[in-house]
Protein backbone atom coordinates (compact mmCIF):
# COMPACT_ATOMS: atom_id res chain seq x y z
CA UNK A 1 0.00 0.00 0.00
CA UNK A 2 1.42 3.34 -0.86
CA UNK A 3 1.76 5.59 1.97
CA UNK A 4 -0.41 8.48 1.76
CA UNK A 5 1.80 12.35 2.30
CA UNK A 6 0.76 13.79 4.91
CA UNK A 7 2.52 15.25 7.73
CA UNK A 8 -0.08 15.17 10.58
CA UNK A 9 -0.90 11.57 12.41
CA UNK A 10 -2.40 9.98 14.95
CA UNK A 11 -1.53 7.88 17.39
CA UNK A 12 -4.98 6.09 19.39
CA UNK A 13 -5.49 3.26 22.00
CA UNK A 14 -8.55 1.44 22.71
CA UNK A 15 -8.84 -1.44 24.66
CA UNK A 16 -8.77 -4.70 23.78
CA UNK A 17 -11.65 -6.94 23.40
CA UNK A 18 -11.73 -10.62 23.75
CA UNK A 19 -8.30 -10.09 21.94
CA UNK A 20 -6.50 -6.96 20.45
CA UNK A 21 -7.36 -8.28 17.20
CA UNK A 22 -10.60 -7.70 17.34
CA UNK A 23 -10.43 -4.13 18.56
CA UNK A 24 -8.37 -3.94 15.44
CA UNK A 25 -10.50 -5.59 12.76
CA UNK A 26 -13.68 -3.03 14.24
CA UNK A 27 -11.42 -0.20 13.84
CA UNK A 28 -9.98 -1.15 10.49
CA UNK A 29 -14.15 -2.18 9.22
CA UNK A 30 -15.20 0.75 10.72
CA UNK A 31 -12.64 3.53 9.43
CA UNK A 32 -12.22 1.61 5.24
CA UNK A 33 -15.92 2.55 4.49
CA UNK A 34 -15.36 5.93 3.04
CA UNK A 35 -11.14 5.96 3.02
CA UNK A 36 -11.54 8.26 6.72
CA UNK A 37 -7.65 6.90 7.35
CA UNK A 38 -5.03 4.57 6.63
CA UNK A 39 -4.43 2.19 9.85
CA UNK A 40 -0.91 0.67 11.30
CA UNK A 41 -0.45 -1.00 14.31
CA UNK A 42 1.71 0.48 16.24
CA UNK A 43 3.55 -2.47 18.50
CA UNK A 44 4.20 -1.66 22.21
CA UNK A 45 5.93 -4.21 24.19
CA UNK A 46 5.98 -5.61 27.93
CA UNK A 47 6.74 -2.46 29.57
CA UNK A 48 6.50 -3.04 33.31
CA UNK A 49 3.46 -1.27 35.02
CA UNK A 50 4.46 -0.06 38.32
CA UNK A 51 2.28 1.41 40.99
CA UNK A 52 -0.94 3.14 40.09
CA UNK A 53 1.03 6.24 41.61
CA UNK A 54 3.60 6.04 39.89
CA UNK A 55 1.85 6.74 36.60
CA UNK A 56 0.21 8.91 37.58
CA UNK A 57 3.46 11.17 38.07
CA UNK A 58 4.97 10.04 34.99
CA UNK A 59 2.18 10.85 33.07
CA UNK A 60 2.92 14.37 33.94
CA UNK A 61 6.47 13.98 33.49
CA UNK A 62 5.86 12.29 30.25
CA UNK A 63 3.98 15.05 29.11
CA UNK A 64 6.81 17.76 29.90
CA UNK A 65 9.53 14.87 28.35
CA UNK A 66 7.55 14.53 24.76
CA UNK A 67 7.82 18.79 24.47
CA UNK A 68 11.53 18.80 25.16
CA UNK A 69 12.23 15.71 22.85
CA UNK A 70 10.04 17.47 19.90
CA UNK A 71 11.68 20.30 20.55
CA UNK A 72 15.28 19.19 19.95
CA UNK A 73 14.82 17.09 17.23
CA UNK A 74 12.92 20.09 15.27
CA UNK A 75 16.19 22.07 16.47
CA UNK A 76 18.78 19.42 14.92
CA UNK A 77 16.07 19.56 11.81
CA UNK A 78 16.05 23.20 11.97
CA UNK A 79 19.86 24.05 11.74
CA UNK A 80 20.67 21.13 9.37
CA UNK A 81 18.96 23.04 6.61
CA UNK A 82 20.68 26.81 8.01
CA UNK A 83 24.38 24.38 7.56
CA UNK A 84 22.97 22.91 3.78
CA UNK A 85 22.07 26.51 2.87
CA UNK A 86 21.84 26.68 -1.28
CA UNK A 87 21.18 22.34 -0.54
CA UNK A 88 18.44 23.15 1.47
CA UNK A 89 16.14 21.62 -1.15
CA UNK A 90 17.50 18.32 -0.31
CA UNK A 91 16.85 18.73 3.36
CA UNK A 92 14.00 16.10 3.45
CA UNK A 93 15.83 13.44 1.93
CA UNK A 94 18.58 14.15 4.84
CA UNK A 95 15.86 13.92 7.48
CA UNK A 96 15.75 10.04 7.99
CA UNK A 97 15.01 7.88 11.07
CA UNK A 98 16.68 4.27 11.45
CA UNK A 99 17.73 4.50 7.60
CA UNK A 100 14.01 5.03 6.60
CA UNK A 101 11.77 8.23 6.00
CA UNK A 102 9.84 9.79 8.23
CA UNK A 103 6.48 8.39 7.20
CA UNK A 104 7.70 4.66 6.98
CA UNK A 105 9.19 4.58 10.73
CA UNK A 106 6.57 5.71 12.26
CA UNK A 107 4.16 3.43 10.34
CA UNK A 108 6.38 0.54 10.81
CA UNK A 109 7.55 1.64 14.59
CA UNK A 110 9.60 -1.17 16.56
CA UNK A 111 10.66 -0.88 20.03
CA UNK A 112 14.68 -0.71 20.02
CA UNK A 113 15.18 -3.38 22.95
CA UNK A 114 19.14 -2.68 22.59
CA UNK A 115 18.35 1.18 23.47
CA UNK A 116 15.66 0.93 25.67
CA UNK A 117 15.15 -2.10 27.70
CA UNK A 118 11.92 -3.14 28.39
CA UNK A 119 13.71 -4.96 31.73
CA UNK A 120 13.72 -1.51 32.88
CA UNK A 121 11.09 0.49 34.61
CA UNK A 122 9.31 3.07 33.13
CA UNK A 123 10.72 5.97 34.80
CA UNK A 124 14.28 4.27 33.90
CA UNK A 125 13.14 4.26 30.54
CA UNK A 126 12.06 7.92 30.85
CA UNK A 127 15.59 8.87 32.12
CA UNK A 128 17.48 7.00 29.58
CA UNK A 129 15.24 8.79 26.98
CA UNK A 130 15.89 12.52 28.80
CA UNK A 131 19.51 12.13 29.41
CA UNK A 132 20.64 11.16 25.70
CA UNK A 133 18.18 14.22 24.17
CA UNK A 134 20.35 16.63 27.20
CA UNK A 135 23.48 15.67 25.63
CA UNK A 136 22.20 16.26 21.81
CA UNK A 137 21.01 19.47 22.88
CA UNK A 138 24.19 20.36 25.04
CA UNK A 139 26.25 19.23 21.89
CA UNK A 140 24.41 20.81 19.48
CA UNK A 141 24.53 24.07 20.86
CA UNK A 142 28.40 24.32 20.95
CA UNK A 143 28.90 22.91 17.52
CA UNK A 144 26.30 25.30 15.99
CA UNK A 145 27.93 28.15 17.92
CA UNK A 146 31.42 27.03 16.74
CA UNK A 147 30.24 26.41 12.66
CA UNK A 148 28.55 30.02 12.94
CA UNK A 149 30.87 31.61 14.34
CA UNK A 150 33.14 30.66 11.57
CA UNK A 151 30.19 31.03 9.19
CA UNK A 152 30.08 34.97 10.17
CA UNK A 153 33.70 35.77 10.00
CA UNK A 154 33.93 34.60 6.83
CA UNK A 155 30.98 36.39 5.60
CA UNK A 156 32.27 39.05 7.32
CA UNK A 157 35.68 39.10 5.01
CA UNK A 158 33.68 38.55 1.74
CA UNK A 159 31.34 41.59 2.64
CA UNK A 160 34.69 43.37 2.56
CA UNK A 161 35.87 42.53 -0.59
CA UNK A 162 32.68 43.82 -2.48
CA UNK A 163 30.70 46.67 -1.66
CA UNK A 164 31.11 50.41 -2.13
CA UNK A 165 34.64 52.39 -2.08
CA UNK A 166 33.95 54.08 1.30
CA UNK A 167 34.19 50.81 3.17
CA UNK A 168 35.24 47.58 1.19
CA UNK A 169 38.86 46.35 1.15
CA UNK A 170 41.27 48.12 -0.63
CA UNK A 171 43.85 44.98 -0.55
CA UNK A 172 42.72 43.86 -4.02
CA UNK A 173 42.58 46.47 -6.01
CA UNK A 174 45.99 48.45 -5.29
CA UNK A 175 49.66 47.02 -6.79
CA UNK A 176 53.00 47.70 -5.61
CA UNK A 177 53.70 50.27 -8.16
CA UNK A 178 50.71 52.56 -7.06
CA UNK A 179 52.65 53.57 -3.90
CA UNK A 180 55.65 55.45 -3.45
CA UNK A 181 57.26 53.08 -0.78
CA UNK A 182 60.89 53.14 1.37
CA UNK A 183 60.68 56.57 1.01
CA UNK A 184 61.89 59.14 3.87
CA UNK A 185 59.67 62.08 2.85
CA UNK A 186 57.33 61.13 0.66
CA UNK A 187 53.99 58.93 1.43
CA UNK A 188 50.85 57.66 -0.92
CA UNK A 189 47.11 58.16 0.06
CA UNK A 190 44.24 56.74 -1.29
CA UNK A 191 41.32 58.97 -1.73
CA UNK A 192 38.17 57.91 -2.61
CA UNK A 193 36.07 60.79 -4.63
CA UNK A 194 32.15 60.88 -5.94
CA UNK A 195 31.86 59.84 -9.44
CA UNK A 196 30.37 63.41 -10.16
CA UNK A 197 33.38 64.94 -8.60
CA UNK A 198 36.43 63.20 -10.59
CA UNK A 199 36.28 66.66 -13.10
CA UNK A 200 37.41 68.73 -9.41
CA UNK A 201 39.90 66.17 -8.40
CA UNK A 202 41.60 66.57 -11.36
CA UNK A 203 41.83 69.96 -11.25
CA UNK A 204 42.15 71.08 -7.94
CA UNK A 205 43.85 68.20 -6.02
CA UNK A 206 47.53 69.79 -6.33
CA UNK A 207 46.13 73.03 -4.38
CA UNK A 208 44.32 71.52 -1.23
CA UNK A 209 47.58 71.95 0.30
CA UNK A 210 51.19 72.39 -0.20
CA UNK A 211 54.01 70.13 -0.72
CA UNK A 212 52.02 67.60 -3.48
CA UNK A 213 53.81 65.99 -6.33
CA UNK A 214 52.63 67.22 -9.69
CA UNK A 215 50.53 64.57 -11.98
CA UNK A 216 50.98 62.38 -8.92
CA UNK A 217 47.50 61.06 -8.76
CA UNK A 218 45.77 58.11 -10.83
CA UNK A 219 42.52 56.39 -10.87
CA UNK A 220 42.63 52.83 -9.96
CA UNK A 221 39.70 51.29 -9.66
CA UNK A 222 35.68 52.86 -9.84
CA UNK A 223 32.31 51.36 -9.10
CA UNK A 224 28.81 53.09 -9.45
CA UNK A 225 29.10 55.56 -7.18
CA UNK A 226 33.01 56.65 -6.59
CA UNK A 227 36.93 56.36 -7.88
CA UNK A 228 39.64 55.08 -5.73
CA UNK A 229 42.49 57.78 -7.01
CA UNK A 230 46.24 57.48 -5.58
CA UNK A 231 48.01 60.99 -4.68
CA UNK A 232 51.52 61.48 -3.64
CA UNK A 233 52.72 64.28 -0.98
CA UNK A 234 55.13 65.15 1.67
CA UNK A 235 54.38 63.00 4.63
CA UNK A 236 54.40 66.01 7.24
CA UNK A 237 51.38 67.55 5.28
CA UNK A 238 49.11 64.26 5.17
CA UNK A 239 47.23 65.00 8.11
CA UNK A 240 46.66 68.26 6.99
CA UNK A 241 45.77 66.97 3.37
CA UNK A 242 43.23 64.93 4.96
CA UNK A 243 41.70 67.70 6.96
CA UNK A 244 41.21 70.10 3.87
CA UNK A 245 40.08 66.97 1.67
CA UNK A 246 37.41 66.24 3.50
CA UNK A 247 35.89 69.57 3.65
CA UNK A 248 35.95 69.22 -0.20
CA UNK A 249 33.74 65.75 0.14
CA UNK A 250 37.08 63.47 -0.56
CA UNK A 251 37.77 60.79 1.62
CA UNK A 252 41.16 59.60 2.78
CA UNK A 253 40.87 55.94 3.29
CA UNK A 254 43.57 54.76 5.66
CA UNK A 255 45.76 52.48 4.22
CA UNK A 256 49.28 51.20 4.59
CA UNK A 257 50.59 48.85 1.78
CA UNK A 258 52.23 46.17 2.87
CA UNK A 259 52.99 43.04 1.10
CA UNK A 260 52.86 40.20 3.91
CA UNK A 261 49.73 41.93 5.77
CA UNK A 262 47.59 41.65 2.01
CA UNK A 263 49.05 38.32 1.40
CA UNK A 264 48.19 37.43 5.08
CA UNK A 265 44.76 38.94 4.53
CA UNK A 266 44.10 36.57 1.50
CA UNK A 267 45.26 33.40 3.20
CA UNK A 268 42.96 34.32 6.20
CA UNK A 269 39.63 34.01 3.67
CA UNK A 270 41.35 30.86 1.69
CA UNK A 271 41.89 29.33 5.33
CA UNK A 272 38.49 30.16 6.15
CA UNK A 273 36.78 28.61 3.23
CA UNK A 274 38.78 25.64 3.78
CA UNK A 275 38.08 25.54 7.34
CA UNK A 276 34.53 25.63 6.76
CA UNK A 277 34.60 22.84 4.03
CA UNK A 278 36.43 20.52 6.23
CA UNK A 279 33.77 21.23 8.97
CA UNK A 280 30.70 20.81 6.58
CA UNK A 281 30.55 17.54 5.90
CA UNK A 282 31.52 15.82 9.48
CA UNK A 283 28.60 18.54 11.08
CA UNK A 284 26.19 17.22 8.06
CA UNK A 285 27.06 13.97 9.34
CA UNK A 286 26.57 14.50 13.02
CA UNK A 287 22.96 16.42 12.59
CA UNK A 288 21.89 13.35 10.55
CA UNK A 289 23.18 11.03 12.55
CA UNK A 290 21.44 12.76 15.94
CA UNK A 291 18.68 13.86 14.38
CA UNK A 292 17.57 9.98 13.44
CA UNK A 293 18.26 9.77 17.51
CA UNK A 294 15.95 12.12 18.06
CA UNK A 295 13.13 11.58 16.02
CA UNK A 296 13.44 7.94 17.44
CA UNK A 297 13.65 8.74 20.59
CA UNK A 298 10.33 11.10 19.96
CA UNK A 299 7.90 8.06 18.88
CA UNK A 300 9.27 5.77 21.81
CA UNK A 301 8.20 8.57 24.09
CA UNK A 302 5.05 8.60 22.26
CA UNK A 303 4.63 4.75 22.91
CA UNK A 304 5.55 5.15 26.31
CA UNK A 305 2.82 7.69 26.62
CA UNK A 306 0.52 5.55 25.09
CA UNK A 307 1.15 2.79 27.24
CA UNK A 308 0.44 4.56 30.50
CA UNK A 309 -2.26 6.21 29.51
CA UNK A 310 -4.00 3.07 28.07
CA UNK A 311 -2.95 1.49 31.81
CA UNK A 312 -4.74 4.55 33.54
CA UNK A 313 -8.02 4.17 31.38
CA UNK A 314 -8.41 0.85 30.59
CA UNK A 315 -6.93 -0.31 33.59
CA UNK A 316 -5.30 -4.08 34.19
CA UNK A 317 -4.43 -6.79 32.85
CA UNK A 318 -2.84 -4.38 30.36
CA UNK A 319 -5.03 -4.90 26.94
CA UNK A 320 -5.26 -2.41 24.37
CA UNK A 321 -4.56 -2.13 21.06
CA UNK A 322 -2.26 1.11 19.63
CA UNK A 323 -2.68 2.36 16.14
CA UNK A 324 -1.31 4.56 14.13
CA UNK A 325 -4.08 6.34 11.76
CA UNK A 326 -3.03 8.36 8.79
CA UNK A 327 -6.51 10.64 8.28
CA UNK A 328 -7.67 11.24 4.84
CA UNK A 329 -7.50 15.14 4.91
CA UNK A 330 -11.22 15.78 3.69
CA UNK A 331 -12.30 13.46 6.35
CA UNK A 332 -10.84 14.55 9.52
CA UNK A 333 -14.93 15.43 10.91
CA UNK A 334 -16.05 12.37 10.35
CA UNK A 335 -13.00 10.09 10.77
CA UNK A 336 -13.59 11.69 14.40
CA UNK A 337 -17.43 11.03 14.53
CA UNK A 338 -16.97 7.31 13.72
CA UNK A 339 -13.97 7.56 16.44
CA UNK A 340 -16.98 8.76 18.68
CA UNK A 341 -19.18 6.16 17.94
CA UNK A 342 -16.74 3.32 18.40
CA UNK A 343 -15.57 4.47 21.95
CA UNK A 344 -18.11 6.77 23.60
CA UNK A 345 -18.98 3.75 25.40
CA UNK A 346 -15.74 4.13 27.06
CA UNK A 347 -16.76 7.53 28.98
CA UNK A 348 -18.46 5.00 31.37
CA UNK A 349 -15.02 4.56 33.37
CA UNK A 350 -15.47 8.53 33.78
CA UNK A 351 -18.86 8.02 35.44
CA UNK A 352 -18.04 5.34 37.12
CA UNK A 353 -15.29 8.22 39.57
CA UNK A 354 -18.49 10.33 39.52
CA UNK A 355 -16.43 12.65 37.29
CA UNK A 356 -17.22 14.27 33.73
CA UNK A 357 -14.86 13.70 30.73
CA UNK A 358 -12.73 16.87 32.02
CA UNK A 359 -12.26 15.31 35.47
CA UNK A 360 -11.23 12.01 33.59
CA UNK A 361 -8.44 13.55 31.63
CA UNK A 362 -6.94 14.55 34.55
CA UNK A 363 -7.09 11.94 36.67
CA UNK A 364 -5.51 10.26 33.59
CA UNK A 365 -2.84 12.31 34.06
CA UNK A 366 -3.49 13.89 30.56
CA UNK A 367 -3.43 17.66 31.37
CA UNK A 368 -5.59 18.14 28.98
CA UNK A 369 -8.68 20.53 28.71
CA UNK A 370 -12.14 19.36 28.04
CA UNK A 371 -11.80 20.43 23.88
CA UNK A 372 -8.89 17.93 23.81
CA UNK A 373 -10.32 14.92 25.70
CA UNK A 374 -11.90 11.91 23.56
CA UNK A 375 -12.78 8.61 25.30
CA UNK A 376 -9.85 6.71 23.87
CA UNK A 377 -5.98 7.82 23.94
CA UNK A 378 -4.91 10.04 21.50
CA UNK A 379 -1.91 11.81 20.54
CA UNK A 380 -1.54 13.87 17.10
CA UNK A 381 1.79 13.56 15.63
CA UNK A 382 3.10 15.98 12.91
CA UNK A 383 6.00 14.97 11.14
CA UNK A 384 6.71 17.80 8.91
CA UNK A 385 10.10 19.09 10.13
CA UNK A 386 10.58 21.98 7.84
CA UNK A 387 9.86 25.50 9.20
CA UNK A 388 7.17 26.72 6.73
CA UNK A 389 8.90 30.59 7.14
CA UNK A 390 12.42 28.93 7.14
Amino acid sequence: MILPIMSEYWLISAPGDKTCQQTWDTLNNATKSGNLSVNYKFPIPDLKVGTLDQLVGLSDDLGKLDGFVESVTRKVAQYLGEVLEDQRDKLHENLMANNSDLPTYLTRFQWDMAKYPIKQSLRNIADIISKQLGQIDADLKVKSAAYNALKGNLQNLEKKQTGSLLTRNLADLVKKEHFILDSEYLTTLLVIVPKSMFNEWNANYEKITDMIVPRSTQLIHQDNDYGLFTVSLFKKVADEFKLHARERKFVVREFSYNEADLVAGKNEITKLVTDKKKQFGPLVRWLKVNFSECFCAWIHVKALRVFVESVLRYGLPVNFQAVVMVPSRKSIKKLRDVLQQLYAHLDHSAQQHGSNAQDSAELAGLGFGSSEYYPYVFYKINIDMIEKNA
